[in-house]
């Protein structure tokens, strides 16, 4: 589940307002009326769930929770789910009516897990997934009802769909691996598998009950998504029944018919990708006609066999109407920028999220439907935002470039804010910590090295000196490239990241230590053969897929790719942030390559988190900016950097990034997990 985290404001010595950190989210809306949405926003710098009412355009805050809220959904009867979580992340679904009154045990007798998937059926039936620990259990049952568990599934898994008709789920598995996407009965019995082995597949849930199939599309479903753009998880609202338009009294559909689950795929074809469907007994058609050269998502429109298909290419995003039954593909137009989320509403309604590098978050509707207010920052972005490519040895890597209005002949000192995954890329989007760097005075690159994704298949899967090394050394090429181009000051070249990204700043440090003025590496992997065996099962499936085995299979491999071999090679100062209970990137690896630093007499500093990989906490992720920032202004310039305007939010929820373990450097409960 997508959902915004942003801090409060936080004045500076002088009282001007300091740093805000923000996250984008699409409101979830109820299936049987439109008017009624739930979303997660901010709560005085905490994630907290919030109930809008678009005919009133009144918000009422639903949850709160000392450490934050992040998990929401909403059924067709406008109640909320929320997921009741504790500090590791476990905990079980609550449920409250849309205006008020006590929370509730969504299904009683359920234990607590991680959240692995939420869907419901017509009938009423919902469907829960939750982590266990070495795998995935799914729980059927009626909110307030007792669950039974139906499956349990070791490895990484999560659920990505029920049918409307409550008799078939659909789970899915890493991407590439035998299992890439199972069906099940109710009673747990398998009925379809697909293997990723000769090429990637990704579920994406089932169709609404459509009987006939209708023409008239009417208000939709956010069905489980788990493709390679990563959409966020599902709402809790099941297909339109017979009813009103969208719900009990609605005319009876135009076609007789039962009902025919079919389930919607996307699969590797060729040098691409493309949406594919399954029905009982009819089998998997690849709609090879609507393939595209890069990385797509898709949802079900809520009636007939349409679906948006959302593609990610080449830094930015474009969306599609594909009808599969008349085989046609319409643009459906938005600015240009990025789409970060987006979802079929309404009889020809999309709501989207848009956004550019220049202008913060903005929820928006095709037919003009209202929205609530989100707290994005006013104004742009200061400076200019460009990109350029670099030659490679795959191909031209590519960089959005941010540059301060500095008046100065000088270039600026450089950051190079590096992402993680690595299925991941950074977009022409809002980014509060590009903000916040160009108005301090920094040059900003965004570098979509190999394995990014948003370049196709063979871009993703190109990792010629290794896993780690192979983006190192796309860095580096851009590194050169900005000095010759006269975009970056020698001696002020400095690294940050978080997660992934942490990684491949403490690689980069200790690989070519003679390039850069300073680093900072959050909640990062420090050595792969540990983060390995102390990883969720999630993880350790990602690592083995990335190096070929595991660290007792293919040694050598982990050991090449880990920062810790190379700690007491590192020069520069170095700012270590960690996460006392994070499960992606564990304590004990990161103890250990800090305890290789001191042995080796590396200046360096470390902060400690009480908190998982993923904060829900403003205040968490501000005081990391602060420190890092600082942390920066000391090893680029000597000095510590000046106030500057902060992004300023309005409404009562934020927009934002990946800051300290943010909740946008992950994956939670998908099918495919990243750092």
């Amino acid at each position: 589940m997508s959902a915004p985290a942003s801090a409060p404001e936080a004045s500076g010595a002088d009282g001007r307002p300091g740093f805000k950190v923000y996250r984008p989210v699409l409101p979830e809306v109820c299936p049987t009326d439109p008017a009624l949405m739930v979303l997660t926003g901010d709560a005085g710098g905490r994630c907290e769930i919030f109930a809008w009412d678009a005919r009133t355009g009144r918000s009422r805050q639903v949850t709160d929770r000392p450490h934050g809220t992040l998990h929401c959904a909403i059924g067709p009867d406008a109640a909320i789910w929320w997921f009741d979580e504790d500090r590791d992340g476990r905990g079980v679904w609550r449920r409250q009516d849309f205006h008020g009154g006590p929370d509730r045990t969504a299904l009683p007798g359920v234990p607590q897990g991680t959240p692995r998937g939420l869907a419901a059926a017509a009938d009423g039936t919902v469907a829960v997934g939750l982590g266990d620990g070495d795998g995935l259990a799914v729980y059927l049952g009626r909110p307030g009802r007792p669950a039974r568990r139906v499956l349990r599934v070791a490895g990484a898994a999560a659920l990505a769909g029920l049918s409307a008709d409550g008799a078939l789920f659909a789970v899915a598995g890493p991407a590439t691996g035998p299992g890439a996407v199972t069906v099940h009965r109710a009673d747990g019995t398998r009925t379809e598998r697909w293997s990723g082995r000769t090429g990637a597949v990704w579920a994406l849930g089932f169709a609404p009950r459509t009987p006939g199939r209708r023409r008239r599309h009417g208000a939709g479903r956010d069905p489980r998504a788990a493709p390679p753009t990563s959409l966020p998880a599902p709402a809790l609202a099941p297909p339109p029944t017979p009813g009103t338009p969208d719900g009990p009294g609605a005319p009876a559909p135009d076609a007789a018919g039962p009902y025919r689950p079919e389930l919607l795929l996307v699969r590797r074809y060729g040098d691409g990708y493309a949406p594919a469907t399954w029905r009982p007994g009819a089998g998997t058609e690849t709609h090879t006609w609507c393939a595209f050269d890069t990385e797509i998502t898709a949802r079900w429109y809520p009636c007939g066999r349409r679906v948006l298909i959302r593609q990610d290419r080449h830094g930015r995003s474009r969306l599609f109407t594909a009808d599969l039954d008349r085989r046609t593909l319409e643009p459906v137009p938005v600015p240009g920028g990025t789409v970060l989320d987006a979802a079929p509403r309404g009889e020809s309604d999309v709501h989207l999220l848009w956004t550019d590098s220049a202008t913060p978050p903005r929820l928006l509707s095709t037919a003009g439907s209202t929205l609530p207010t989100i707290g994005s920052p006013v104004g742009r972005v200061p400076g200019r935002h460009t990109e350029l490519w670099t030659d490679g040895a795959d191909g031209p890597v590519h960089t959005l470039l941010s540059l301060p209005g500095t008046g100065s002949d000088r270039p600026p000192p450089l950051v190079f804010l590096v992402h993680g995954g690595p299925a991941d890329h950074d977009r022409d989007a809002y980014d509060p910590m590009v903000h916040s760097l160009v108005a301090s005075g920094y040059a900003v690159a965004r570098v979509n090295y190999r394995g990014s994704t948003g370049y196709g298949p063979r871009w993703r899967a190109a990792y010629r000196d290794g896993v780690g090394l192979t983006q190192v050394a796309d860095l580096t090429a851009v590194r050169a490239d900005l000095l010759r181009r006269g975009l970056a000051r020698p001696g002020a070249i400095g690294l940050w990241g978080t997660s992934w990204g942490g990684y491949l700043v403490l690689l980069a440090l200790g690989t070519r230590p003679d390039l850069w003025q300073a680093g900072v590496a959050v909640k990062p992997v420090a050595d792969c053969a540990l983060a390995y065996r102390a990883g969720t099962p999630a993880l350790r499936a990602l690592d083995e897929a990335l190096f070929g085995g595991t660290p007792e299979q293919v040694p050598e491999r982990y050991a090449a790719a880990s920062p810790l071999r190379y700690a007491a090679r590192v020069r520069a100062p170095l700012l270590v942030v960690a996460g006392t209970r994070d499960a992606k990137c564990p304590p004990g690896q990161i103890r250990a390559y800090l305890a290789a630093l001191t042995a080796a007499g590396v200046p360096h500093e470390a902060m400690w988190l009480d908190s998982g990989h993923d904060g829900y906490l403003g205040g968490e992720h501000v005081v990391v900016l602060r420190r890092a920032m600082a942390f920066l202004g000391r090893g680029l310039r000597g000095t510590r950097p000046g106030p500057h305007e902060a992004p300023r939010p309005d409404g009562h929820g934020g927009t934002g990034s990946r800051l300290a373990g943010a909740p946008g450097d992950r994956t939670t409960g998908r099918h495919q997990e990243r750092r």
